[in-house]
């Protein structure tokens, strides 16, 4: 196997799918898993895993510079409610949390990634080798947004985009060109479920990236559970930023979604608003 590479794995399916693109570009992943989050069957997919909790910087990264990794990438989420929890933080986390202006989940792992950096790691975008997960623009479903569809889908992505430039959340849900739930710390998956008790079916869904996101970390995801949100609230329409979008097992993802007749959009991420053609 090539050089070593870390992956600093949260839950679900996204550092299962980083470490098999790592493998086959001929990486040797070396995984530490947090033990708050990720999943066991993890070890059977890497080359070596390590078990870390999430106040332990130093560990991490003493186990990185004894495999050799002088690059890593963060796959899989943390829940927020875990970030600011009661963890107890090592000496290396608290001298990170010292530097820290604002005390939030972006300003928190950017500084993790800064003190990686300057111990010799570099921090890759997360979807480095994942690049045909990504969304791609306009129609990646057989079924396209319809006339009405398309005007919510436009209205959609100025409130989700405002919501993203406050870093409050990225997800909007609406309906009839009114803004039905916004996303903050429950999760794409939730609003939209909490949309559908709102306002019933025939929601459309804007997931959008921040204003110069961070793609080492925290990159819009969707996936199977997605899917399941909105056939529970009985959306019709899911529109992603295209580049800056992982769908979770994206052939499959798509053929669930042509299946429930859910048209799926990719939107300009540079475009600020509008996006249905």
């Amino acid at each position: 196997m090539g050089e070593p590479l870390g992956l600093i794995a949260g839950n679900g399916r996204f550092p299962f799918l980083a470490a098999a693109g790592a493998r086959r570009a001929g990486r040797r992943v070396v995984a530490l898993a947090i033990r708050e989050e990720t999943a066991p069957e993890l070890e059977a997919e890497v080359d070596e895993l390590h078990w870390v909790g999430l106040g332990e910087l130093g560990r991490a990264i003493d186990v990185l510079h004894r495999a050799g990794a002088r690059e890593a990438l963060m796959a899989g989420q943390v829940q927020h409610r875990q970030i600011f929890s009661d963890v107890v933080p090592d000496l290396k986390l608290v001298g990170v949390l010292a530097r820290l202006a604002l005390q939030n989940t972006d300003s928190l792992i950017g500084a993790v990634a800064d003190a990686l950096a300057r111990e010799g790691i570099t921090l890759l975008p997360s979807v480095a080798f994942l690049e045909d997960q990504l969304a791609t623009a306009g129609a990646m479903t057989r079924r396209r947004p319809r006339r009405g569809e398309r005007a919510d889908l436009a209205y959609g992505e100025r409130v989700a985009r405002t919501l993203a430039r406050m870093d409050l959340g990225q997800t909007a849900v609406v309906k009839k060109r009114a803004a039905v739930a916004l996303e903050a710390m429950e999760g794409t998956d939730e609003v939209i479920r909490r949309a559908g008790r709102l306002a019933g079916a025939g929601t459309t869904v804007v997931k959008v990236s921040k204003p110069g996101q961070d793609m080492r970390f925290d990159v819009p995801v969707v996936g199977k559970g997605t899917l399941e949100a909105m056939a529970e609230a009985r959306a019709s329409v899911l529109a992603l930023d295209a580049g800056r979008t992982l769908m979770i097992e994206r052939p499959a993802f798509l053929e669930e979604a042509d299946a429930a007749g859910v048209a799926v959009w990719g939107l300009d991420p540079g475009d600020g608003e509008g996006g249905a053609e």
